[in-house]
């Protein structure tokens, strides 16, 4: 018997709720809340036209609307409001209506004070999904029943009635759903942290504050894993206040997950439990290692060996993750539209062997781009920019030639579109060359999400006439 989640529904009955946001992961929130009978208003910035799809699930409930321009102007009088994690948690509407008296949460929030599950989370600004995916995998491989949520899977609130003490519950979390938690999961990742979302952030070191809050709040019962060769992460240890696990793919660590010799190996002091051989592991790249190595760490202590070697051996990737789309003429397509920072593209360039043609560019997030010209200049053949970053990425490969005399012959074209791009880039392409799109920013000029714009690439690239 779930108390807490009995105590919640019978205090949540006929109370005025805002849900800020009509979104894929708010849509399911909102049935939820209403069969529970809460008396729900529904705001969203955007106006109805554009919401039509959305709403037409909500047909036949008695749900108020604020919609449009203007629309948190009426965010008075409500008992709980429930925000959408890409909104600022510190707005003049929501400090107003807090002023008032009304609970401000989230979704995520709530999952967790009412989750009777153990929670494995995983956050970080880069590597975040599949690490997440990874980690599931295995929990699931070895039989346990298992639930994705988050940023990825489904909005898990609306599914709490289901899920069992004995189960386990896999969350991705972005800084924006951390920044507010009062709780932390029972095993933390945290795969690196590096400059990013500093469009939403007021300063780096709140978005180090943010990820933070994925351990702050454990007890010592509970697994922090940290990524030992990242220095953000491997100081958040003085912090902690459950056991710390590392893993390294640098460093002989006394223990932790670690890459020896091209295996992957968990060491406990003297003990030492080879797991998987990095040539066996299908998807490319020494940023994925370190995926597999922060799973391994987060799910040794429950799954056996042999289960994480098989996901290693059997796991061929996420969308838009370096997603091979399509072979044309010798050709290679490949979306990697998740890189929405500079170190998601390095990595994604660093996992090619041979110089490619690089797509890149898009929505400007305010954060630094010049570590991108050094492995620009050494793995790229043709730059194709497009999007508000351009100009930066640009920038990047020129400083770096000034500084080093590298890069000055790889031609930068500038394209005003992604069909645009695609053409260039297939233009300029030769049998057997590797054309990726990496764009290092965010989508937000061109598209709604990475998603869209990672299949959109496909559409274009899959209409290509070979």
């Amino acid at each position: 018997m779930n108390s807490k989640l009995n105590d919640f529904k019978s205090k949540i009955k006929n109370k005025k709720v805002a849900v800020l946001g009509i979104g894929i992961s708010h849509t399911p929130l909102i049935s939820y809340l209403y069969n529970l009978g809460a008396d729900i208003t529904a705001f969203d910035k955007s106006d109805k036209t554009k919401l039509e799809p959305l709403l037409e699930q909500f047909k036949g409930m008695d749900i108020k609307y604020s919609l449009g321009e203007g629309y948190l102007d009426n965010l008075k009088g409500f008992d709980i409001l429930f925000r959408t994690p890409g909104m600022r948690y510190d707005i003049p509407q929501i400090l107003a209506a807090k002023e008032e008296g009304t609970v401000v949460t989230s979704e995520m929030e709530v999952f967790f004070e009412l989750c009777p599950a153990q929670i494995f989370a995983v956050t970080g600004s880069d590597g975040k999904t599949t690490t997440t995916t990874l980690i599931y995998n295995m929990l699931k491989e070895q039989g346990y029943n298992c639930w994705l949520g988050g940023n990825i899977g489904i909005p898990l609130l609306s599914k709490i009635d289901e899920i069992k003490d004995t189960d386990k519950v896999v969350l991705e979390l972005s800084s924006f759903q951390l920044h507010t938690m009062t709780k932390s999961p029972h095993v933390a990742v945290v795969t690196n942290v590096s400059p990013n979302h500093l469009d939403v952030h007021k300063s780096m070191d709140e978005y180090v504050f943010a990820k933070k809050n994925v351990f702050i709040h454990q007890s010592p019962k509970d697994k922090l894993v940290l990524n030992f060769d990242n220095d953000i992460t491997r100081e958040f240890a003085d912090e902690a206040k459950g056991n710390v696990v590392y893993f390294s793919r640098k460093s002989n660590l006394e223990k932790g997950a670690i890459l020896k010799d091209d295996m992957l190996v968990f060491k406990d002091g003297e003990s030492v439990t080879e797991i998987v051989r990095t040539n066996e592991i299908i998807i490319p790249g020494v940023h994925n290692i370190e995926n597999f190595l922060a799973a391994t760490a987060a799910v040794i202590d429950y799954v056996d060996k042999d289960v994480i070697k098989k996901v290693a051996t059997t796991f061929t990737g996420v969308e838009h993750r370096i997603e091979l789309v399509r072979d044309i003429g010798g050709v290679k397509f490949y979306n990697d539209s998740i890189a929405s920072s500079p170190t998601r593209t390095i990595a994604g360039l660093n996992s090619f062997k041979d110089k490619v043609i690089l797509i890149s560019g898009g929505y400007d997030k305010k954060i630094p781009y010049d570590a991108l010209g050094p492995v620009i200049a050494e793995k790229v053949k043709c730059l194709v920019l497009i999007g508000q970053t351009a100009p930066k990425i640009e920038k990047a490969l020129k400083d770096e030639t000034e500084r080093s005399g590298k890069g000055a012959d790889i031609p930068v074209l500038k394209c005003s579109s992604l069909e645009d791009a695609v053409q260039a880039a297939y233009s300029f392409a030769s049998s057997e060359d590797t054309i990726i799109l990496s764009p290092a920013s965010a989508s937000f000029d061109m598209f709604k999400s990475f998603e869209e714009r990672g299949r959109k690439f496909k559409e274009i690239v899959n209409s290509i006439k070979a």
